[in-house]
Parts: C-alpha cells; sequence; structure tokens
C-alpha cells in the first residue's frame, strides 16, 4: 500500500547501514546535549564562583530571596550584611545572586 515511499530493492536489504546511523545520532544527541545544556551551566557555575570569590565589605548584594544589603564581614562559608540601620543577618555566600553596583541602597 505505502510501497511509493520505500523501494521494495531498499526493503528487502535488511537494513545494512543502520548501526552506523544509530551511531551518528547518538554522537548528534551527545553534542546538542554538551553545546546546549552542559556548556553554559559550566560557564554560570564559573562565574558565580568567580562572583563569590570577589565579594569584600562594603558590597551592595542580592541574595537569592530577593533581599537587599550590605556586606559588613566576610569569612570562609558566611558573610553577614547589614539589610536596615543596625539589622544584620548571615548567609551564606552561595546564597549572592548578584553584586549590585554602588549607591543602589541609599536608605542602610
Amino acid at each position: 500500500m505505502l510501497d511509493f515511499f520505500i523501494s521494495p530493492a531498499h526493503a528487502q536489504a535488511g537494513g545494512a547501514g543502520g548501526g552506523i546511523a544509530q551511531i551518528v545520532m547518538l554522537v548528534g544527541f551527545v553534542l546538542i546535549f554538551y553545546f546546549l545544556l552542559w556548556r553554559p551551566q559550566a560557564k554560570r557555575a564559573k562565574q558565580h564562583k568567580q562572583l563569590i570569590s570577589n565579594l569584600d565589605k562594603g558590597d551592595e548584594i542580592v541574595i537569592g530571596g530577593g533581599m537587599v544589603g550590605r556586606i559588613t564581614k566576610v569569612s570562609d562559608e558566611f558573610l553577614t550584611m547589614e539589610i536596615a540601620e543596625g539589622t544584620e543577618v548571615n548567609v551564606q555566600k552561595n546564597a549572592v545572586a548578584a553584586v549590585l553596583p554602588k549607591g543602589t541602597i541609599k536608605s542602610i
């Protein structure tokens, strides 16, 4: 019925070369996965690690939950951030989402 799509001689060949096509397809999927998922994620992780290592007292930051404050003390794993006059909270360094330009926070 659908013989016009596949010639009878090709259909009887038994799929010679099908293994090579599967290997090419697998390599294609691995390359797509690498360039679209793994490589960009590794780049973002490297940038975040660099951002965390460059944190210093006086920097104005935003943490993952959206809280904004100024760093008052930095240790190996944690930092102390002033979120209001006289109000300080301890935060893990990994929670820092971004460093804001100086002068962004006026009211602290």
